[in-house]
């Protein structure tokens, strides 16, 4: 076994602090949950995460004849006796609803993640928010759902003011961002705001989660785009509005998803990011862990310069988890992409 396939061996599997000792991972034995969109990057971890403490998860993909997409969830420890496949598609009623049959909670991550896109409204807000109401329609229809977990993003949660501290009570202003052309986080708003009133209306118990730019170790073949954010950043590519992005490791964000399904007292928004690391501390990591794997753009570097924003992270904390350290989560994409040969 070489030195690299060892190391994504290790990390491909949860931190420390997200390991417990086998009778407490068994949070979920006798539990039966779906998950949406369930080759994603998060949706994916969400999986694995949930099948290691002993869940039994009904995951919809779009094509689970697929094996390029569904190979790695098929792989997953527990997915022999307690993964099943289900076709789903957002934009067709109804589709979800074998695959809810039965279930004591949903995790709806199913969404699209574009940023160029010729129509905005087919590519990107009607499957973002019709795809959501169709999950939420049938989780209004079956009983034995418990509670409703949604990915959200902080594209919803946006602020202008870096004096700002970002909170849990901070939305994004749809109408400046559909002013601005901003199509994914006037997507992610609107389907946010749709999914509250619709849960507020049937009796649904919703939780929302709202990541910022995830990294850490992949298990999907496919690079992602919040991924692709790292992978850009050595190659000397500067993303626009650096001065928004705030990361957190995928694993710490699957694990608050579980989470906030377990937790009874779980309710409303989480932020979830690390609020001291920014665009440049990951720039200045990349260079120190892999300085032979990353070109040097001296005049981008000054977008980097800016302060980030303020974030309180209190109510993420509240759910007992701990942050992964940011080099960590670097050293581990940055192995995983190895691995998966996505380093491009």
């Amino acid at each position: 076994m070489s030195e690299v396939v060892a190391q994504y061996h290790k990390l491909s599997q949860p931190p420390p602090h997200i390991i417990q000792k086998k009778k407490k991972m068994m949070t979920g034995e006798g539990k039966v949950v779906c998950v949406t969109g369930a080759s994603g990057y998060i949706a994916s971890w969400i999986v694995k995460l949930l099948l290691l403490r002993g869940y039994t998860v009904r995951a919809t993909v779009r094509n689970p004849l697929d094996t390029k997409k569904t190979k790695h969830l098929l792989e997953l420890e527990g997915a022999s006796e307690r993964l099943k496949l289900f076709k789903a598609d957002l934009m067709e009623e109804g589709s979800f609803d074998e695959a809810i049959q039965g279930c004591d909670g949903v995790f709806h991550t199913a969404s699209p993640v574009l940023f160029n896109v010729t129509d905005p409204q087919t590519e990107l807000i009607d499957p973002a928010v019709n795809g959501t109401l169709n999950v939420l329609k049938t989780c209004a229809k079956t009983s034995s759902v418990k509670r409703v977990v949604l990915t959200s993003s902080t594209a919803s949660t946006g602020t202008t003011d870096p004096n700002v501290v970002v909170d849990e009570t901070i939305y994004n202003d749809s109408s400046l961002c559909l002013y601005m052309k901003e199509w994914y986080a006037y997507s992610k708003i609107v389907a946010e705001e749709a999914a509250v009133k619709f849960a507020k209306e049937n009796g649904i118990d919703l939780v929302v989660m709202n990541p910022g730019n995830v990294i850490g170790p992949v298990l999907q073949p496919i690079l992602n785009y919040s991924v692709g954010v790292i992978v850009d950043l050595m190659n000397g590519k500067f993303p626009v509005y650096s001065f928004y992005y705030r990361f957190v490791d995928v694993r710490d964000v699957s694990l608050a998803h579980i989470k906030a399904f377990e937790v009874p007292s779980a309710s409303g928004r989480y932020i979830l990011v690390d609020p001291d690391v920014t665009m440049k501390d990951i720039h200045k990591l990349l260079h120190e862990l892999f300085p032979e794997l990353c070109s040097v753009n001296k005049d981008g570097e000054n977008e980097l310069s800016e302060a980030a924003y303020k974030v309180c992270v209190d109510k993420f904390k509240s759910l007992g988890i701990e942050f992964t350290p940011i080099k960590d989560s670097l050293n581990d994409t940055i192995v995983s992409l190895k691995e998966m040969s996505l380093l491009i």
